[in-house]
């Protein structure tokens, strides 16, 4: 319990001894007698006895008023909260190739896209307090979701990403320099990419591994993940009636690429052949990335002021109906 003006608690000292001094100065009410040999053998009833009652109850609702107008409170919530976090800029590839399906979802078989936002939910859920972008890629970078804490908000954005959103390609130098200047004006400790693909750079004007260079200049690490299984990976087809079939196509990633790019930011490279793998990668990259800051919120309090204000009200009102009923005083 704590106060909001606990300065107005010092007038207690104070108001309370004036109160019983004036009290003390009132002339009691009186009867003349021409003797006080009739009233000897009276009894001391209950009302004698309690006949200070209502002073003590006003006494009472004075302290209750001071402390209302205190503003007695009970805080809900901690002021200060520390979190593990990073500034994180996710790249996901979402050229034609990802619509392979060499992955599984609950056991089912699934496309590698679907696949990796399955497995980014579950990181993003992870990762409390940090700011984090999503950009998808193929022939070109598309910001989908700028950094952000609202993870919610990210979440919603995740799950509408597909393909055939930009032209097919895959432009990875593009989407590596676009997630730098995503990072560029940022103060934070540690800023991260984290690029997905599947294929090898053939769109966009810029090299990935100039565009590494610019991105170590900004102080980001870049993890690299080639994701697909190893040799052929089935891919849907539809003949000319429109029944679906596959067809197995080869995998082909630029790992020593990709590795490069990792090696040269200070990242790691990593290679997902199916699920199991691509979700142990993004919880190793969870481990790995950690650092601690502080984030001051917004103190919650619950407030007692109505409730301590209606029960000095309640005890006065009990006070005036005594000293106008049982405590009457005549004269």
């Amino acid at each position: 319990m704590e106060f909001r003006t606990p300065f107005l608690l010092l007038l207690i000292p104070f108001v309370i001894p004036i109160l019983v001094w004036m009290y003390t100065r009132q002339r009691p009410p009186t009867f003349i007698f021409s003797s006080v040999q009739i009233l000897k053998g009276l009894r001391v009833t209950w009302k004698m006895r309690l006949r200070h009652l209502p002073f003590l109850l006003r006494i009472f609702v004075v302290l209750l008023f001071i402390v209302a107008l205190s503003g007695p409170r009970k805080p809900l919530a901690e002021n200060k909260a520390f979190f593990d976090g990073i500034d994180i800029v996710l790249l996901v590839d979402t050229s034609t190739s990802m619509a392979a399906e060499d992955f599984t979802i609950n056991g089912k078989q699934a496309n590698r896209l679907e696949a990796i936002k399955n497995v980014v939910r579950d990181f993003v859920d992870k990762r409390k307090g940090d700011r984090i972008a999503l950009i998808s890629f193929a022939a070109l970078p598309y910001t989908v979701c700028p950094l952000t804490t609202d993870h919610g908000w990210l979440q919603e954005n995740l799950a509408r990403i597909n393909f055939g959103m930009m032209e097919d390609g895959t432009a990875i130098g593009s989407a590596i320099a676009s997630g730098a200047n995503r990072l560029r004006f940022v103060e934070g400790k540690s800023k991260v990419i984290i690029l997905l693909t599947d294929g090898i750079n053939n769109r966009g004007k810029m090299d990935p591994l100039k565009a590494a260079e610019a991105a170590q200049a900004l102080g980001v690490r870049i993890y690299t993940i080639g994701a697909g299984t190893l040799g052929e990976a089935p891919y849907p087809v539809t003949d000319i009636f429109g029944r679906r079939g596959y067809q197995n196509v080869p995998v082909e990633i630029d790992e020593d690429t990709l590795k490069a790019i990792a090696q040269m930011t200070g990242g790691q490279y990593f290679r997902a052949t199916d699920t199991a793998s691509l979700k142990a990668i993004y919880e190793q990259i969870d481990k790995m990335e950690k650092v601690k800051f502080e984030e001051h919120g917004y103190q919650q309090y619950e407030e007692f002021f109505s409730i301590v204000l209606f029960a000095a009200l309640l005890i006065l009102l009990l006070e005036v109906l005594l000293s106008r009923t049982l405590f009457l005083k005549i004269p």
